[in-house]
């Protein structure tokens, strides 16, 4: 069973940063790829940014050029590093892994940008 842990969410002022991460209990090279999502308050839960096994890397418009995704196979864990952190950014973050036809996510972890 996959089972996805997010941590790094918090508070920071907007223009701040924050890292991400997802640790999985299984070998994240086995995944085709892992992605963050996001869903703020009364909204859909939205696509952020994607990593394939090879590392190929795409992002939501909205989030290109401050946040960058990156993993480590050795530690099993996917990262989100977020900087010029913006009020608009508020929201869960998720983390989803794909194995072929199947989707995990994990539980989420808040993130909150405010003055």
């Amino acid at each position: 069973q996959v089972q996805l842990v997010e941590s790094g969410g918090g508070l920071v002022q907007p223009g701040g940063s924050l890292r991400l991460s997802c640790a999985a209990s299984g070998t994240i090279f086995s995944f085709n790829t892992m992605a963050w999502y996001r869903q703020a308050p009364g909204e859909e839960r939205e696509f952020i940014a994607i990593i394939t096994s090879g590392s190929s890397t795409n992002y939501a418009d909205s989030v290109k050029g401050r946040f960058t995704i990156s993993r480590d196979n050795a530690k099993n864990t996917v990262y989100l590093q977020m900087n010029s952190l913006k009020p608009e950014d508020t929201a869960v973050y998720y983390c989803r892994a794909q194995e072929g036809g199947k989707y995990y996510w994990g539980q989420g972890t808040q993130v909150t940008v405010s003055a």
